[in-house]
Parts: C-alpha cells; sequence; structure tokens
C-alpha cells in the first residue's frame, strides 16, 4: 500500500489541489452578495418649484393736450404720473405753464392731462368719468369738476372768484369738502353760507 501512494503521489495531491479549489469555487459562489454592492444610490435633482403667474396690471389710456410736441391719447405703464404723460407726448413747448399742473401726481385710466400755455386758463386733471357736468340730477354745482362759467353763476362768485376757485384746485388738488372753498383769497363765511346749499363735493 505504501509503495502505491509513493507511486502515485504526485497524482494524489494534483487531484486534492483541484478538489480544495473545486469547494472554493463553490464557497464563493454561494456566499451571498454583499448588501454594499446591491444598494445603487440615484442621484436626482430636485424639483424645480413652479412660478406662481403673477397678473399685469392694463396700462393706462391717457390723453396729453395742451402745449405739448404730439398732443394724442398714450398707453402708459401702471403707475406713471403726469411728467410721464408729457415726456410719452414729446415734451412741452417753451411757453407751456408748468407751474400750473402738479408733474407728480399719479395718472388714472382715461385721464385728461392738459398743459396750458403761459396765460391759458388750465383745464383740471382729473379721470374722464369725472369730468362730466355738474349740473345733474342733485341740482348742486361740484366745485371739484365745475367749469369756470359754472362757477360764475353761483351767489357771489363772479368772473374773478370762479377763476380763483380753478386755479386753486388746480394747485391744491380736489377740495375734500364745501367748507375748503374759503382757503380760497376773497371768498368767506359769508360768502360760504350764500353758495352751500347750491355746491357739493362728489
Amino acid at each position: 500500500m505504501d509503495g502505491w501512494v509513493e507511486r502515485h503521489r504526485s497524482h494524489i495531491m494534483i487531484v486534492l489541489l483541484n478538489l480544495i479549489s473545486l469547494g472554493a469555487a463553490v464557497l464563493l459562489l454561494r456566499r451571498p452578495p454583499s448588501p454594499q454592492g446591491s444598494v445603487l444610490q440615484i442621484a436626482t435633482a430636485a424639483p424645480t418649484p413652479t412660478a406662481v403667474p403673477t397678473s399685469t396690471p392694463s396700462p393706462l389710456r391717457v390723453y396729453v393736450s395742451g402745449a405739448v410736441v404730439h398732443p394724442d391719447v398714450y398707453q402708459l405703464p401702471h403707475g406713471s404720473i403726469v411728467k410721464d404723460a408729457l415726456a410719452a407726448a414729446g415734451g412741452t413747448f417753451p411757453d407751456a405753464d408748468l407751474a400750473r399742473i402738479n408733474l407728480a401726481q399719479q395718472l388714472l385710466d382715461q385721464q385728461q392731462v392738459h398743459v396750458p400755455r403761459a396765460g391759458e386758463t388750465p383745464l383740471p386733471i382729473t379721470p374722464a368719468a369725472e369730468a362730466q357736468s355738474s349740473s345733474s340730477n342733485s341740482g348742486c354745482v361740484d366745485i371739484n369738476t365745475a367749469t369756470s362759467g359754472e362757477l360764475e353763476d353761483l351767489p357771489s362768485i363772479g368772473p374773478v372768484y370762479a377763476q380763483r376757485i380753478v386755479e386753486y384746485r388746480t394747485d391744491h388738488g380736489p377740495f375734500s369738502a364745501v367748507e375748503d372753498l374759503t382757503q380760497v383769497k376773497g371768498i368767506g363765511p359769508a360768502t360760504l353760507e350764500k353758495i352751500r346749499e347750491l355746491v357739493c363735493v362728489r
């Protein structure tokens, strides 16, 4: 027996090595996969927030007239002022009396901006909706929109005081109450009492 082993020692060693290699291969194949190798990390970009649409105010339609280079109706962005309207009309002529109008006044839709010339009676800058005759169904004269001629018809007013009323509201803005007429030069409490029932502020 020992002689047989000695004669076939090399063959036996080869067979044992093959068996060991085969066993190792089987163990590797049956070994469960590593958790670290089985997890696939996929980086995804964060969702982009959807922009919320915002409403854009409609442009203002303003009629610019008087001592401007190009009198016409212009569309201006919401929030524009009288100075912007004059710029849209190409600017003013040298004889324009800019001291008679408020360049910083904010514009409204369908408003008229009239630039008077030196010596001309300026028109009040009011929205078209308010530029109505003061002789309405109520019968009172709106001191904020009445023309100089309509104011002249009031008792104790006449052309001089009517002109002063128009100039005052142009320079200082609309009257907030009938009592504000006493701020006009020459119109005192006595005159106010004569016309109080005939005038109003809308």
